[in-house]
């Protein structure tokens, strides 16, 4: 995971992280939804919230690896149905 990670994986999905924004995502140039699917596609979670929980677990991990606790997961509390 050290260096630059493959992006673009998912014809025609942007996926932005932008400090002052969050992530955003978009289709084809139009906006688009984040969500938490269960394997049979049920959705569970979607938008802001998952966006704003996707966000702060990815910057927490980052921020447990520069601060080098050695902490190899960093886990998101249970978003409120």
């Amino acid at each position: 995971m050290i260096g630059d990670q493959e992006q673009g994986a998912i014809e025609g999905v942007v996926i932005t992280a932008i400090s002052h924004q969050g992530l955003t995502v978009s289709i084809d140039g139009k906006p688009g939804r984040l969500a938490v699917l269960t394997e049979d596609g049920h959705v569970i979670a979607e938008g802001d919230r998952v966006a704003r929980e996707a966000e702060a677990v990815a910057v927490n991990a980052y921020r447990e690896m520069l601060q080098g606790r050695g902490h190899m997961r960093v886990v998101g509390a249970p978003l409120p149905r």
